[in-house]
């Protein structure tokens, strides 16, 4: 036996360390930098390269944390451990433990599409699985990358015809890179600073973002009229946001993809651009794995694992502290 679930993360137990756990331990391997899975009071951190600077933003500068290239091999007490791109978003890693010939892989949040910024998700072969299931199930299948960002360039568009403000909502980390990206010189870009800050941590490791300003919802609006302004969740019911001259507002998250979700809120307009696997990217992605045994975490676990048995992959629900950070938008759940 590898892995344990246990009540403050899953631990290795050979190797004595936790993957993304969620209270304080000795050592936290960690698989990405939204906060769900990156918290703060570790003793020692062990990341992707391009997440050890969100680490830094987010939980402080002072932590010990040690960062490898995605395939480096290192040896935790006779376990060999390695993180393989998950196309969650920058930095994010499947942790792959080997020991005594057994092979687990814990895949923390990942998506299969190719969204241009993250590294591409990578299958790992492995006897054992951990998969997330947020968008677990039929419903959700999403349009390809191109396909999205030219909804998203679509509306932007519209809204210059009838002198609307394009303002996006989406999550600081990941999502508002990836709408920076596909907007890329249709017209002047605000972000928020929050955003503004990661940005600085994808551009510290290479990462070329298109050119942005910073939107500051207490100074002057009417800078903001008829430009493209991108904000994180938590200011939805902002009511500087709300000043925003000529507002026309869009929610880009996977839960865009039921009916109706779209007038949450109130919202003008909403797009199902996810950084989480869709269904089928789950059954694929699991399937090419090869692994004979699957542990399924936060989402959609009941209903997902069940199909998962039905199909004759042995699957079994497991209970975490990880947030639906797409399925909500009350906070930035990351």
């Amino acid at each position: 036996m590898l892995l344990k679930f246990t009540n403050k993360g899953i631990y290795c137990i050979p190797g004595k360390f936790y993957i993304d756990p969620w209270r304080p331990v000795d050592l936290a391997v960690i698989t990405h930098g939204h906060a769900d899975h990156a918290r703060s009071g570790m003793k020692k951190y062990l990341c992707h390269h391009f997440t050890k600077p969100i680490l830094h933003s987010r939980i402080g500068k002072d932590i010990t944390c040690q960062s490898i290239s995605y395939g480096e091999v290192l040896n935790i007490n006779g376990v060999k451990v390695s993180m393989h791109p998950a196309g969650h978003i920058i930095g994010s890693a499947q942790i792959r433990m080997e020991y005594k010939g057994f092979v687990s892989v814990v895949s923390g949040d990942y998506k299969t599409q190719d969204d241009g910024i993250s590294t591409p998700f990578e299958v790992v072969k492995c006897n054992e699985f951990v998969t997330e299931s947020t968008f677990g199930l039929p419903i959700y299948n999403w349009l390809t990358i191109s396909e999205q960002e030219q909804m998203l360039r679509n509306w932007v568009l519209k809204n210059q015809e009838i002198g609307k403000t394009s303002v996006f909502i989406g999550y600081s980390l990941g999502k508002s890179q990836r709408i920076m990206k596909a907007l890329e010189g249709l017209d002047e870009m605000y972000v928020h600073y929050s955003i503004a800050k990661l940005n600085e941590a994808y551009e510290s490791v290479g990462v070329r973002l298109p050119d942005y300003k910073i939107a500051d919802l207490r100074e002057d609006k009417k800078i903001l009229d008829k430009k493209i302004v991108i904000l994180p969740p938590a200011l939805v019911e902002n009511p500087g946001m709300k000043k925003i001259p000529n507002l026309a507002y869009a929610i880009c998250s996977g839960w865009m993809q039921i009916r109706g979700a779209r007038r949450w809120r109130s919202a003008d307009a909403g797009f199902a651009i996810s950084d989480h696997a869709d269904w089928q990217g789950l059954i694929s992605a699991i399937k090419d794995t090869g692994a004979e045994m699957v542990h399924v975490t936060h989402g959609q676990t009941a209903v997902f694992s069940k199909y998962l048995n039905e199909i004759g992959i042995k699957a079994a629900e497991v209970k975490t502290e990880y947030g639906n950070d797409e399925v909500t938008l009350e906070s930035e759940n990351e």
